[in-house]
Order: structure tokens, then sequence, then C-alpha cells
């Protein structure tokens, strides 16, 4: 057997298997959720002091309590806007849905739709909900008067991974096309251009799909509470002063718990989030202009790959620092993450990039492993098995003959004249002669017990496990006549070429309790010398091994 180094084929092939394996790991999202948690990791203390013109008039516990119970005559809304009106508050997202009229008083809609109209910024919320009678959503925009007094409609569709946490946003959605903008974004006052993710994919328009674009990675201003909240009951009886409100921006929406939606978020999974907290996150997000936009799916995968092969290149190369450089490139694409977030607001999901570098190096090591193992026990020159390998099998062999009582043969081979070979053209051309003559005697090991070993300068064995007599004299015979045919260059022109002879001597035994390796390798070794006696270009077989 040839020595298993590891050639270029070899490495590119590695290289190549490797980057197309983690780029569709990367593309197929196999570790998101080692990815969302990479992401909470870096982003959960990541906050920042949020606009001061946000706040958030919270329906809350003590408001229903003094208020009576869930829903409120929708006068009393219209009470509570025209209170912020007065106070001058810049815009107000009214977060409570209002699809059906007030069948026992449709005055309450009237006075509702008309404290809107005074106000002239009030925002309303549209909620994707499937039909009752079938399996496509609609939009459930608020009763017609309403609506057509409201400054702007907005989605109030909330984004939830498949862990239950909130960590993003689409801040356009609707029916058949993303038309309506985020209620944080309406809020906020932002509509084009917004940033985030856009699926530039064909769609075909359907009244009856719900699509979202503009996706963002949202950016949380901290913990749940890091917005000031009023008591709904503290505004609309005048308790909280004007000075307070105005030039607010504010959304009105339910905390009161049992009754308000509950979010987990990165920021903390201890403590629940409102919907109105998270509207709020995303105006503020969006007014500071922290919105984290995640890599195109395209650029993600050819910055994993890229990463993986750069990796590959430096762990499979010649250099010593290699497994150094291993094993600083595994956290390297959680540091390009880190930078990319920090620098750019960008988000680099890194895990199948790291995992692809973890699993490259652990694999690569275990094939140096057993390629460090397999030379161990190699001549470096032919390949052959060297004289500890070819000791340790002769041992191994000889246990195993007398157990099963079945003949063991062993070669030894000596090169004829191999000094003055050396003498005539060179250590080189010695060399290749001994190249070549190990080839030969290699082939002639076929089985997959035989074993062929060089265990010194011109000196090689052949150890043949179940081998009789007949069949070790025959395999002999045949070794000795491919040897006379060797034709071995001397020059790179190969125009002059020499040739060589081998004398063998030859042992078959069935050994007995007490004998053992060492005794096999003296008698083929004195077979060895009678055949160098009588005149060499031959062999000598051992007599039989008294019983």
């Amino acid at each position: 057997m040839r020595p298993l180094r590891p050639r270029w084929r070899v490495r590119l092939l590695f290289v190549l298997g490797c980057a197309l394996l983690v780029g569709w790991l990367s593309h197929a999202r196999v570790f998101w959720q080692q990815d969302v948690a990479s992401y909470d990791l870096l982003v959960g203390d990541w906050g920042y002091p949020p606009d001061p013109r946000l706040a958030i008039i919270a329906i809350d516990d003590r408001s229903l309590q003094q208020l009576g119970q869930w829903p409120w005559p929708r006068s009393t809304h219209a009470a509570l806007l025209d209170r912020l009106h007065q106070a001058g508050v810049a815009r107000v997202a009214l977060d409570l849905m209002l699809p059906e009229a007030d069948r026992k008083d449709p005055g309450q809609d009237a006075a509702l739709a008309a404290a809107i109209a005074r106000n002239g910024r009030v925002v309303l919320p549209v909620l994707a909900a499937p039909a009752s009678d079938e399996a496509v959503p609609e939009e459930l925009l608020p009763v017609p008067a309403i609506a057509k007094a409201a400054a702007a409609l907005a989605h109030t569709d909330i984004e939830v991974d498949g862990d239950g946490v909130a960590r993003g946003a689409y801040l356009r959605a609707g029916i058949g096309s993303p038309h309506w903008p985020a209620l944080g974004a309406a809020l906020a006052g932002i509509n084009d251009p917004l940033p985030g993710m856009v699926d530039d994919s064909p769609r075909a328009s359907s009244p009856y799909q719900w699509h979202r674009d503009h996706y963002v990675r949202l950016r949380y201003a901290g913990p749940p509470g890091s917005f000031p909240q009023m008591s709904y009951i503290d505004v609309l009886e005048g308790r909280i002063s004007p000075d307070l409100l105005k030039d607010r921006l504010v959304i009105v929406g339910m905390t009161a718990s049992g009754i308000a939606p509950r979010l987990l978020t990165p920021t903390s999974r201890d403590n629940w989030m409102s919907g109105s907290e998270y509207q709020a996150n995303v105006a503020a997000m969006l007014l500071a202009g922290n919105a984290i936009r995640p890599l195109p799916p395209l650029l993600q995968t050819t910055i994993t790959v890229a990463l993986v092969i750069l990796g590959a290149l430096g762990i499979t190369s010649r250099i010593r620092q290699r497994w150094l450089l291993g094993a600083v490139a595994i956290p390297a694409p959680l540091l390009l993450s880190l930078a990319l977030l920090h620098a750019n607001s960008l988000w680099f999901a890194p895990i199948a990039a790291s995992f692809g570098l973890i699993g490259m190096l652990l694999f690569w090591t275990l094939w140096q492993m057993r390629y460090w193992r397999h030379q161990a026990n190699r001549d470096p020159l032919t390949g052959l098995a060297n004289r500890m390998r070819f000791e340790e099998t002769l041992r191994r062999e000889t246990d195993a003959a007398r157990r099963s009582g079945r003949p063991l043969t062993l070669l030894l081979i000596d090169v004829d004249h191999f000094k003055r070979c050396n003498d005539s053209h060179g250590h080189y051309v010695g060399d290749r002669l001994l190249r070549y003559l190990g080839r030969t005697i290699e082939d002639m090991a076929r089985r997959p017990r035989d074993l062929a070993a060089r265990f010194g300068g011109d000196e090689f064995a052949m150890i043949l496990p179940d081998t009789p007599p007949a069949g070790a004299e025959q395999r002999v015979q045949t070794l000795i006549n491919q040897v006379r045919q060797l034709s071995i260059p001397v020059d790179k022109a190969h125009h002059s070429k020499t040739g060589t002879t081998v004398t063998i001597g030859v042992c078959t035994v069935l050994p007995g309790p007490d004998d053992g390796p060492a005794r096999l390798f003296e008698a083929a070794d004195a077979a060895l010398y009678q055949a160098k006696q009588a005149g060499r270009d031959g062999y000598r077989i051992a007599p039989p091994w008294p019983n």
C-alpha cells in the first residue's frame, strides 16, 4: 500500500465538500434555534434610550376596576381622545379592535368617529384573522364610519418565531399585497422608505393571501417597562398634567392581566411584554434608525461558504500553525456576526459556519491521526510496512497459526549486490530500485492478511498466513521471475536502465505451543544465508521443524 498523503486533490475535495454541506445547512436553516439563541445573547442587553416623546396609555387593571367590565362604551374612548387633543398630543395609535358597529347604541360609533376626526392624528389597527367559515385570512378593519375618520390604518400582525419569542417585525402587510404599515411605523410617522428585507420573488396578487414585507429584526429599547406608562383612567379623569402629554406619540392599548396579549422577547424571558409595548418598540426603533436588517439568504449563504472555505484552506495547509488557525477560525463567524450587528445593524446567522468549522476541524484531525498512525507503521521510501509493523504482525500471525493449526509462511528477501548498484549509479538510482522492488513485492501480497515489509536497507519480508509449502514455493518462484524482469531507469531520460535479482529464505511451519516468532525468523534467515552461499538469485526452503 502507498502512503495516505493528503495531496492537493484530497484537500480540494475536502474543502469543496465542507463548503457545499455547510452552505446547504445555512440555506435550509437547520440550526435556526441555535442562531436565534446566539441572537438573543448578542442583543438581549443591547438597549438604547427610546425617543422621549413615546408613551403608553395603559388600559390596566386599575382602569378596569374603576370603569367597569370590558368592553367600555366607545364614547369613553371618544372622551379620552378629546382629552389628548386638548393636551396637544402629536399622534395617537388607538390599539383597539373596532370591527363591528355598536348595535345597542349607534350613537357610540358616531361619537368616536367625531372625536377621531377632531383629533385628526389617530391611527387605527387592522388585524389579519381567519374568516368564520373559511380557512383563509381576512382583514378586520374598523367600522367604515370610524375608519374614514382615522388619519391612517395600520396592521398589528406580530411576528413570533417558532420558539414563541417575538424577535422581528414586518413593517408592511396586507391581504393581496403588503399595503398596510405596521402600527408602530404609523405611530412614528415613517412610511417610505422603510428598512428591512424585501421579498423580490414574483407573487400572484390574491385577495385570499396575507402578504408581508420589509422584515426587520426588532431592536428593543430595553426590557418590558422601558417606556413611560400612564393609566387610562388617570388620563381620562385629568389627573395627568397636559404638559406631560404635549407633543407626545401615544399608543393606547391593553396591559391588563388576562386580557392583553403577552409576548416573550430577547430582552427578557421572565417578564411578558404587551402588544402595545411591542408596537412602541417598533416606533422607537424606526425613530432612532436602529432597525436590524437580516442578510439576504444568498448573501448569508455566500458568507457562510466563504468562511468555511477560508477555514478549510487554513486547516489543511502545510503551515505549522494550522491547528492554531483552525482554533481561531471557530469563533470567527460569531465575531463577524457581532461586528456586523454593532457596526452596520446587520444580522448574520453564525451557527452553521461555526458548526461547519468545528466539524471540519474534528474530521480533519481524525483523518490526520489516521494518516499519522498509518505513517508510523510505514516505510517512508517504499510505502511498505516498517520493521515495527512487521514484528507486530509476525507475532500476531504466529499466535493465530498456533490456535488454528494452519500453516504460516515467512519470506526474507535480500536484494543482490545492492551496494554495487549504489556505487555504480548513485543512491538516487538505488532508492528508485528499492521503490520498484517494493511495488513488486507488494503486488505479491494480494490477500487481506498478507503483509509486505521493508525492515532494513535492502532487506524485505513477506508474511503469508494460511499458506502451505507448495503455495509458498510457487509464490517465491513467481516473485523471483518478476524481479528478474524489472527494468529500472538510471537517468531521467530513461535512456539507460538496470536490473536486479533477489535471494529469498523461506520457512513454512505449524507453530507449536513453545514456538514463537523469533524461531520462525531464525529459520527463514538461515535459509536465506544458504541461498546466498549457493550463488544468489534463488531461494532456499528451511527444513520442517521437529515436533
